[in-house]
């Protein structure tokens, strides 16, 4: 063979396998990073995971575990996630406040006492029967972060308790709020689910009132409480929009499926340690992506996004409509 034919031949070759080895790297999946705070609203994640409707569309998303809603924030700020389940809402817009053009939610989770996820529980043997037995020094535990205590603390005093007078409250993690209730070290709390569903069924605790924001702070038993939602950075959905379309579009597909097939409730098991003899009665909240929020929806966030403000864990006063983005 001559050497300009093996040369011919040799490039030949090299092209064919160069150009055989481009569909792999194009199909190559986009990888994603999502924090997931301990909530049953995590619930549309674990399904289209366990599904493979992540996988289908092309995306490998990888659970990062979040312990509390400040350290989800910090996440998304570093690009340690690019997205998050479960961020509280004030600390979402307290954030936005801060420094605007960090996130953005594509669904909102909707509480009160029907779609419950916040609650007050007490031991089961407490002889408290309302919040307003919360007196002579009850010892609470809250949710962690300044919005969940914030929230729980302001729902004491509107229904007339004085905190240092009546009750104490401090934070701790959702993991460890079951053993504080059988430790005796505290009378009560203000938790989420599932962790209230598996302390009342393991009669350790009792719920006292759920949905207590949308009745006691929003005014309205029906009212949605708009406390925390499913989030991309801005980062990622500008530099990304095509994954962060891809991504939002199984998100929603799981939404769907959370709130109109029980069996997805199995999801729970594994992904929130919820016992298998639990895991349908599990509640779950409203959630509505940001294309189907209707305008009560948009005036029932933003009153709760107001309140915020008036707390103090909002800094500065945050549009809803521009909180939230249909992708």
């Amino acid at each position: 063979m001559q050497r300009s034919d093996f040369l011919r031949r040799t490039a030949a070759l090299a092209l064919a396998a160069s150009t055989l080895a481009l569909p792999l790297a194009a199909h190559a999946a986009d990888k994603i990073k999502f924090g997931v705070f301990p909530s049953s609203a995590a619930l549309p994640f674990y399904i289209a995971q366990n599904r493979g409707w992540f996988k289908d569309a092309n995306l490998e998303v990888e659970e990062i575990p979040m312990t509390s809603h400040p350290l989800t924030v910090q996440a998304l700020i570093s690009n340690g996630i690019d997205g998050a389940a479960n961020l509280v809402t004030l600390e979402g817009a307290n954030m936005e406040s801060r420094r605007p053009g960090t996130l953005k939610y594509i669904s909102l989770n909707g509480q009160n006492s029907q779609y419950v996820i916040e609650q007050f529980v007490v031991k089961a043997g407490s002889p408290a029967k309302t919040l307003a037995d919360f007196k002579n020094g009850f010892k609470l535990f809250s949710a962690p972060g300044p919005a969940n205590i914030g929230a729980a603390r302001a729902v004491l005093k509107k229904v007339g308790l004085t905190e240092g007078k009546d009750f104490t409250i401090q934070e701790q993690q959702i993991g460890v709020h079951l053993g504080a209730l059988q430790s005796g070290n505290f009378d009560g709390g203000y938790t989420l689910e599932p962790a209230a569903t598996v302390m009342v069924a393991q009669k350790i605790g009792r719920r006292v009132e759920a949905g207590v924001i949308a009745t006691h702070l929003l005014g309205r038993k029906d009212a949605s409480a708009f406390a925390a939602g499913a989030v991309l950075s801005d980062k990622f959905i500008a530099d990304r929009p095509d994954v962060a379309k891809r991504f939002a579009a199984v998100w929603a597909r799981g939404v769907q499926a959370a709130q109109s097939d029980s069996s997805t409730r199995g999801y729970l098991i594994a992904g929130m340690k919820v016992p298998p003899e639990l895991a349908a009665s599990v509640p779950l909240p409203r959630i509505v992506m940001a294309a189907d929020m209707k305008p009560a929806d948009t005036d029932d966030f933003q009153k709760f996004l107001d309140i915020g403000q008036q707390l103090g864990v909002v800094k500065d006063k945050v549009d809803g409509k521009a909180l939230v983005k249909a992708l």
